[in-house]
C-alpha cells in the first residue's frame, strides 16, 4: 500500500494587512460624496476656490496659507455637510506657534531709550522744518513788538532835523546878540515904563538898559516884512502854533528852512517844481498860488510832503 505522505498545507492567502487610518482629507471627501455634492458645487456654495477644497481633501496643507486657515476651512466644510467636525479636526495639524528667538543678552540686555543715540547737531536741527517755523514765528513776533518803538524813534528825528538847521540861521544875522529875542523884549517894556516914571536924575541908569531896546525893533523888522512879502508868493504858510517848513526848488537849492511860531505868516517862490515839507500839518495853513491847500489828506505822522508844479 502506497503511503501518501501528508505535506503541510501552505496557506496562500496574503497576510493580514493593517487598515490604513483615514486622514482628515479622506473623511471630508467621503462626507461630501455621501452628500452627493461635487467639489465645485461645494466650493460655490461656500464661496471658496475649488483648488483650496481639492488641496484640503488631498491633505496638501502645504498649498494652503497656514494651519489656522486649514482648521477653519475644515470646520466650514463640516458645517456645510452637516457632519461632526471633531473627528476631522483631530486629524489636522495643530497650529504652530513660532518660538520667539531669545535675545543675546536676555534680561540683562541693556535698555536704550527711544531718543538715545539720535542727538542732532545744531546745523542739522536748524534744517528741521518745525525748527524753521518756530524761528520764523519768533522773528515775526519780535518785529511786531519792536516796530512801534522803532517808528517812535524815527519820527522825532525826522522832525528835529529841520529845527536843528533852523536854529543856526538866527545866528547868521548879527542883529541881536541875545539868542532869545522874545525874552529880551518882554523884560524891556517894564524897564522903559519904570524909566519914564522915575525922575530925570535916574535917566543915566536906564540908558544902559535901553540899549537892548534898540535891538528889539531890529528883530521885529526881520519878522515884520514876512506878512508884507507874502503877497504874490507861490506858497504861503500861516501857523496857529509852533511848526517848521522846508522848501526846495527844482535845482535842489533850499529856499526856506525855518521854525515858525504861532501867528507867523511867510511865503516863498522859486523855480518850479517846489518840494515842500511841513513839520506840523495840524497847525499849519498853506496857500498854493493864492488858493488854500489842504494838508490833512497828504499828512503822515503829522508831516506833510508835496510839490508845487
Amino acid at each position: 500500500m502506497s503511503e501518501v505522505s501528508s505535506l503541510p498545507v501552505i496557506d496562500s492567502a496574503a497576510p493580514d494587512e493593517s487598515p490604513v487610518p483615514a486622514t482628515a482629507g479622506a473623511l471630508l471627501r467621503a462626507a461630501r460624496e455621501a452628500a452627493g455634492l461635487h467639489v465645485a458645487a461645494l466650493a460655490v456654495s461656500m464661496k471658496v476656490p475649488v483648488k483650496k477644497l481639492e488641496a484640503l481633501e488631498a491633505d496638501r496643507f502645504d498649498l494652503l496659507p497656514d494651519a489656522v486657515f486649514v482648521r477653519a476651512l475644515a470646520s466650514s466644510v463640516c458645517r456645510a455637510l452637516k457632519v461632526d467636525p471633531a473627528p476631522v479636526l483631530s486629524k489636522l495639524p495643530h497650529q504652530h506657534v513660532p518660538r520667539l528667538g531669545a535675545s543675546e543678552g536676555g534680561i540683562n540686555a541693556p535698555f536704550h531709550a527711544a531718543g538715545e543715540g539720535r542727538a542732532l547737531s545744531v546745523p542739522a536741527a536748524l534744517r528741521q522744518p518745525a525748527v524753521l517755523v518756530v524761528m520764523l514765528l519768533l522773528v515775526a513776533a519780535l518785529a511786531v513788538l519792536l516796530f512801534p518803538e522803532w517808528q517812535a524813534d524815527v519820527t522825532p528825528d525826522e522832525v528835529s532835523l529841520p529845527s536843528e538847521a533852523v536854529q543856526v540861521m538866527p545866528v547868521a544875522p548879527n542883529t541881536a546878540p541875545d539868542p532869545a529875542p522874545s525874552l529880551v523884549v518882554e523884560p524891556v517894556a517894564p524897564t522903559v515904563a519904570v524909566a519914564a516914571s522915575e525922575p530925570v536924575v535916574s535917566l543915566a541908569p536906564p540908558l544902559a538898559v535901553v540899549v537892548p531896546v534898540a535891538s528889539a525893533p531890529a528883530i521885529r523888522v526881520a519878522s515884520a516884512p514876512l506878512s508884507v512879502s507874502v503877497v504874490g508868493q507861490q506858497v504861503v504858510f500861516r501857523v496857529r502854533g509852533p511848526s517848521w517848513v522846508e522848501v526846495t526848488d527844482a535845482k535842489g537849492q533850499v529856499l526856506m528852512r525855518r521854525n515858525l511860531t504861532q501867528g507867523d505868516e511867510t511865503g516863498v517862490s522859486g523855480a518850479l517844481p517846489l518840494s515842500v515839507v511841513v513839520g506840523r500839518a495840524d497847525v499849519t495853513d498853506v496857500d498854493v498860488k493864492g488858493k488854500p491847500f489842504s494838508l490833512a489828506a497828504i499828512a503822515k505822522d503829522n508831516v506833510a510832503r508835496f510839490e508845487v508844479k
